[in-house]
């Protein structure tokens, strides 16, 4: 894959003046955005560099385990770094409560695979042809031919089969699948990892799963599906929000369906909203645009503020219209 060796070579010019490191990630991180994060610490770790990891939000539960080395810390007012690296984020507002404690630092490098990308970084490397952050960075390591190792592997493996949806999507590219292979040969236990991520869930997870198919309505002669996930939904079947990643593909493979939405009550008057679309003339980030929301033309997400039934309707609105437009 074409790549630009002189962003890659201020990058780790940047990585090698600085000592002091904090890889942050958005709100609600995926594997991409874990992996990706850990990938990178642990490199620089390997480097003699001193590094955390930050994000809003917890590590979600399925993905502690490639976080061994406990490189993770909840974000801390007061902290200084030399350098902070955002991995798989595309605005700093993503950063949520990460980046509100990040003003105090020298320098900012952005790596993303967004189109939305506000190019927010003091060095930005944003390559949306990419299907995955975890892709830019096993780029990046090989480019400085840093150690791979077993658990850089499994971090970047990660990144990239839940980015990719498993290397079903149609932004997953032939050196996609080179990457995975050579990520195998350098010790990704994909058998483990597959077992962890993809084939082991815990009860909660499966009531609220039950919720999403006992609640879920469609619309536009059946080629959206909706529901919603509300804070009493959480509480009842004992799951966290978390336990929400991936429960959109199961409306996504409804036959007829085009457009899957997941509206989730965030406050009582702010909900997050995501979409998946499996059509290519149908690019969810250009529905939730106008929102404030973004991401990729298959996948996006957006929160929005206002009564639930006010966001309903604009939501489902905006889909209408891009459905009978590009349909």
């Amino acid at each position: 894959m074409k790549r630009s060796p002189e962003v890659l070579s201020r990058i780790l010019d940047a990585l090698a003046r600085h000592r002091t490191f904090c890889v942050v990630g958005h709100m609600r991180p995926d594997g991409d955005c874990i992996g990706s994060q850990l990938a990178l610490a642990l490199a620089l770790r390997d480097r003699g560099k001193r590094v955390i990891c930050w994000n809003e939000d917890p590590v979600p539960q399925k993905l502690a385990f490639l976080d061994a080395a406990g490189l993770f810390r909840l974000p801390e007012a007061g902290r200084r770094f030399d350098c902070v690296v955002a991995t798989d984020c595309a605005s700093y507002e993503r950063l949520g409560g990460a980046g509100r404690e990040l003003g105090r630092r020298r320098f900012l490098i952005n790596i993303d695979h967004h189109e939305s990308n506000t190019q927010y970084g003091d060095l930005n490397w944003v390559e949306s042809r990419v299907p995955s952050t975890g892709e830019l960075i096993f780029q990046l390591l090989k480019f400085a031919r840093w150690p791979v190792t077993p658990a850089i592997a499994d971090c970047l493996f990660t990144a990239i089969s839940t980015d990719t949806g498993s290397f079903q999507y149609a932004s997953t590219l032939p050196e996609t699948y080179a990457a995975a292979g050579q990520l195998v040969k350098l010790g990704a236990n994909v058998a483990r990892i597959c077992e962890i991520v993809y084939q082991s869930f815990p009860l909660s997870r499966v009531r609220l799963l039950r919720h999403v198919y006992h609640r879920f309505r469609l619309a536009h002669e059946d080629r959206t599906a909706y529901v919603w996930l509300r804070q009493a939904d959480y509480v009842r079947t004992g799951a966290r929000p978390d336990d929400s990643e991936g429960l959109i593909d199961h409306l996504r493979a409804i036959e007829p369906v085009v457009v899957a939405c997941i509206f989730e009550e965030i406050e009582p008057e702010l909900t997050r909203i995501s979409l998946r679309s499996k059509n290519g003339r149908v690019r969810v980030n250009e529905i939730l645009a106008p929102f404030g929301g973004g991401g990729h033309p298959a996948a996006a997400g957006a929160r929005m503020p206002g009564r639930p039934g006010d966001v309903q309707r604009r939501v489902l609105r905006a889909v209408r219209a891009a459905l009978d437009s590009n349909l």
